[in-house]
């Protein structure tokens, strides 16, 4: 029976096709890893658990900085699919609302990724930037939409909705907030972001 190695030494096609496993299998591995551990993981163990040699990782991926580089992007591009796949929605104000939440809850994976990715040299820079900026611009979309539907005030504009959006996920992760306490400071968040009328009628008794 042949091995991943010897099918590619025996020809380019599968040599490709082993090359795309191994490094989409890397990048799942290496996403889970860091985003749990932080600065503290290590390409070996990346390595370790993807089956595949240390050699193969940096064959893929010169530097700890470039694979990190390449997770952060991957995972940019991920969320800023499942935005696009909201603009349809038929409630465009839950589309936007699920979705801030969904990003606060996507907050501690991610941001760990960056811590280690600034830990191994690298800036965020590159294709991840271009990737966040992708995932800025849908999460802009969704913004006008749930506007346009009279869920979100329109006064409201993208940079503030970030802005809580980064305060929010950094509140819920270094203060390791439980679900509970996280969803009552989220209900205060869209209270303020809701049309005055809607905010002010939640008050009522």
């Amino acid at each position: 029976m042949s091995t991943p190695r010897d099918r590619e030494a025996g020809g380019r096609g599968p040599q490709r096709a082993d090359a795309r496993s191994n490094r989409e299998r890397i990048l799942t591995i290496a996403e889970e890893v860091f985003g749990s551990d932080g600065p503290s993981a290590s390409t070996e163990e990346v390595a370790r658990r993807a089956d595949v040699g240390i050699a193969t990782v940096f064959r893929h991926f010169p530097t700890k900085a470039a694979l990190l580089e390449a997770v952060l992007t991957q995972r940019f591009d991920r969320l800023r699919e499942q935005a696009e796949a909201l603009f349809e929605a038929t409630d465009p104000g839950a589309a936007f609302f699920g979705f801030f939440s969904h990003l606060v809850a996507d907050a501690p994976g991610k941001i760990a990724i960056g811590e280690a990715l600034l830990d191994a040299g690298g800036d965020g820079g590159g294709d991840a930037a271009q990737a966040s900026e992708g995932l800025r611009r849908a999460v802009g979309t969704l913004l006008r939409h749930a506007q346009r539907a009279g869920a979100v005030r329109d006064d409201i504009e993208l940079p503030e909705v970030y802005a809580l959006l980064v305060a929010t996920s950094r509140a819920s992760v270094q203060g390791r907030l439980q679900e509970e306490v996280r969803e009552r400071m989220l209900a205060i968040v869209f209270d303020g972001l809701a049309p005055l009328r809607t905010s002010r009628s939640r008050t009522k008794v």
